[in-house]
């Protein structure tokens, strides 16, 4: 697929998803010199495509004749990378743990794959192998304004959802306190964080692990659970709603102009709700968010990106991009990219590399994304779903709550008709996307 160039060079295509942080690539394309040099046959050429725009990029240049080496999905597009296919009809990418096929080093660079962290290692492994490479690991976590909770009288940061409506309670008789006790965005990752947390099924087929996902329900008790927790919250005017979908942005200034105590995010944002009180006089609190103190713990949504490997490379072209995923995610560039931009460490040996080095010292509130994933179990449900029309099935979700919370739609009648398009938009899916020959635009859709 990708065979020498005239300069005699083996040329390995790696595309990756690209985000809007600054010279995001800049470490990668520095571990790709350093790897050319000590593989002096091999070229490696990094792209990027926006993260959003990347499936549709590659299945059109995979059905043009160009596919890639390797390429980097985002988690929430699993199930894009796999159902994308090659001019011939045959999936593009196969399992990287098949074709390391049980070596302990490729090209001299140990293999790392059984090292990485369960909860990647989980939401990798379809159809009992560990399909794709994490690069990037993220989840949702808590952040709580500690100075004006303490002021409440209320000590220890919420764990449950039945602590916080009791912590919110609190924040509401506090004289001159906040206009509201929460935020967060309303964004289908939460929905997907709340249903791992309580290890409940959003498709059939384990999540759709084990078999593609034919059935998506929104109606589980533990999916209702949590609508109906968020709507209550909202209409016993505890929860700012900011009037926009995925703004992001409300609630981080929100949080930071103390008009709420606590708010949800991503754990990449760590580092910029602890700069927020630092630089507004108040202490923050990071940890996991919040679970159902009815149902035992069991996952988390996992975020971040995955390399996959295309299907049908000679022997040296696949090695050499195995082996360059490898050494992306040695113990000591895997720290330093955990460093640079956040993600949790990919594997045990990085995280213990950060930790043996004081970084986790001097930086605590990046070790809560290290414990936080480690809590994640193996139940099916822990693990976030892969399924198609996921973006649009996500969106169903949040114009749902949107028009609950904006236009006071009966929680009940409004969140039925979501589970009804929800069914409807995966329907599609089976019929107008995994038909042969190039994939409808429709269907390449990807969410953050």
């Amino acid at each position: 697929m990708n065979e020498a160039n005239p300069t005699g060079k083996i040329v390995i295509d790696a595309r990756f998803s690209g985000y809007t942080f600054p010279n995001f690539l800049d470490p990668i394309k520095k571990r790709a010199a350093e790897f050319e040099k000590a593989h002096p046959r091999y070229r490696i050429d990094v792209s990027s495509s926006y993260f959003q725009n990347l499936a549709e990029d590659i299945s059109r240049d995979t059905w043009e004749g160009r596919p890639p080496t390797m390429a980097s999905y985002y988690s929430g597009a699993t199930q894009l990378a796999r159902d994308t296919l090659t001019r011939e009809g045959r999936p593009l990418f196969t399992s990287v743990e098949k074709a390391i096929g049980g070596r302990t080093e490729i090209l001299g660079h140990p293999v790392v794959l059984g090292d990485v962290v369960d909860a990647g290692r989980h939401f990798y492994t379809i159809d009992g192998t560990f399909a794709a490479m994490p690069v990037t690991l993220s989840t949702m976590q808590m952040y709580t304004n500690t100075t004006l909770l303490r002021a409440a009288g209320v000590e220890e940061v919420p764990r449950t959802w039945q602590e916080i409506d009791a912590a919110c309670e609190a924040v509401a008789k506090l004289e001159d306190g906040p206009s509201h006790a929460i935020s967060w965005a309303n964004d289908g990752k939460f929905f997907q964080q709340m249903m791992a947390h309580q290890g409940a099924l959003l498709t059939d087929n384990d999540n759709g692990r084990t078999g593609r996902a034919t059935r998506v329900d929104l109606r589980s008790p533990e999916m209702v659970a949590y609508v109906m927790w968020w709507a209550r919250l909202h209409r016993d005017g505890h929860y700012l709603h900011t009037g926009k979908l995925e703004d992001w942005a409300g609630s981080s200034k929100a949080f930071a102009d103390q008009q709420v105590v606590f708010r949800f995010s991503s754990s990449f944002e760590a580092p910029y709700m602890v700069r927020a009180g630092q630089e507004n006089g108040f202490e923050v609190a990071v940890t996991p968010t919040p679970y159902n103190g009815d149902i035992p713990f069991a996952g988390n949504w996992i975020g971040g990106d995955a390399m996959w490997l295309a299907d049908g490379l000679d022997e040296e072209t696949r090695d050499g991009a195995l082996a360059f995923m490898q050494y992306l995610n040695s113990p000591r560039n895997a720290a330093e990219w955990h460093k640079v931009y956040g993600s949790a460490p990919v594997t045990n040996a990085a995280a213990a590399l950060l930790e043996s080095e004081g970084w986790f010292d001097e930086h605590p509130y990046h070790r809560v994304a290290v414990d936080q994933l480690n809590m994640t179990t193996g139940a099916p449900g822990g693990q976030g779903a892969m399924l198609g029309h996921f973006a649009q099935i996500q969106h169903a979700m949040m114009y749902a709550l949107e028009d609950i919370m904006a236009l006071g739609a009966d929680p009940a009648e409004r969140w039925a008709r979501a589970a009804a398009e929800a069914d409807r938009l995966l329907d599609d899916y089976g019929t107008h996307c995994l038909a042969t020959g190039p994939r409808p635009a429709h269907c390449l859709l990807i969410d953050s």
